[in-house]
């Protein structure tokens, strides 16, 4: 079967400006402040829609079991939750390293979610599609919604903001950080006070979970050190990337460059629209 451009859709990775832990649950989860800005950067996903029913997965070469990829869950629950008859191939072009706090998999349902919402023509709305991304994980809505936002509750009661074209260099250090072993850690502070509106567009704010992975992850805590030669170095979410804001796009590749000799490295931009829903405008759908 031929394979078109048409078929491949941007899966844009995120950042987490800041993220403070401002409380914990009786369920288990935390409360978060956070202020998420989209990337110009991220996986694609190749999504064959047809009449067949049948969900299939193809080409999965990142070590994620099929009945665990978000991609497959998030096809599922959108069948079963719309009677859609539909079915698809589906295979992820990996980007975004696993455990990496960029929200790849998360993006990764999302777009199948919009994208199969449209082919199958189920007909939900943003609103819906959001509600359903939520059951998947607390960073899927703010893929599905498609605009940078500032983030309670679970990370999921999104207010959309403008933050402008920004430049950042992200590095990979090279290891994969589980979510549930830093939000179960005694140590991660659970108090930070929640911010005022211009405090979160400035992105004051630090990232809760940093003391904690650098304590538990020598290899982030040298890393984080190391980078503070090219600025101001952060944690996004609770994973191993790191990002450090750039005055410009050229300042961002240059330092990209210098810090490969160290790290994987590599420039992106910040924007407030999704590349997906970019494609989705510039369609008219």
């Amino acid at each position: 079967m031929a394979e078109s451009r048409a078929d491949r859709w941007p899966a844009p990775a995120k950042l987490n400006l800041f993220l403070h832990v401002t409380g914990r649950r009786a369920d288990g989860y935390h409360e978060l402040q956070t202020l998420f800005q989209l990337l110009d950067w991220g996986d694609e996903v190749r999504i064959r829609a047809d009449r067949s029913g049948r969900l299939r997965r193809v080409g999965a070469d990142y070590g994620v079991p099929e009945d665990a990829d978000l991609v497959i869950r998030a096809a599922r629950l959108l069948q079963s939750e719309t009677g859609a008859s539909g079915g698809a191939e589906l295979e992820v072009l990996k980007r975004v390293p696993i455990g990496s706090g960029l929200g790849g998999g998360s993006s990764d349902a999302a777009t199948v979610l919009v994208v199969l919402n449209r082919a199958w023509r189920c007909g939900l709305t943003v609103d819906q599609l959001s509600e359903l991304g939520a059951r998947l994980g607390a960073d899927v809505p703010v893929f599905v919604r498609g605009r940078s936002a500032l983030g309670t509750g679970i990370g999921d009661r999104l207010e959309p903001v403008r933050l402008g074209e920004r430049h950042y260099v992200l590095v990979f250090p090279g290891l994969s950080i589980p979510t549930a072993a830093v939000f179960g850690d005694p140590g991660l502070r659970r108090d930070s006070p929640l911010l005022g509106a211009a405090e979160c567009l400035a992105a004051t704010g630090r990232n809760d979970c940093e003391a904690v992975v650098r304590r538990r992850y020598p290899e982030m805590d040298r890393a984080l050190t190391a980078l503070a030669r090219w600025g101001r170095p952060a944690m996004t979410g609770t994973g191993s990337g790191i990002f450090i804001p750039m005055p410009s796009a050229g300042a961002a590749i240059r330092s990209a460059r210098e810090i490969k000799n160290l790290y994987n490295s590599r420039a992106v931009r910040g924007v407030d629209r999704s590349p997906l829903h970019r494609r989705l405008d510039a369609e008219g759908t």
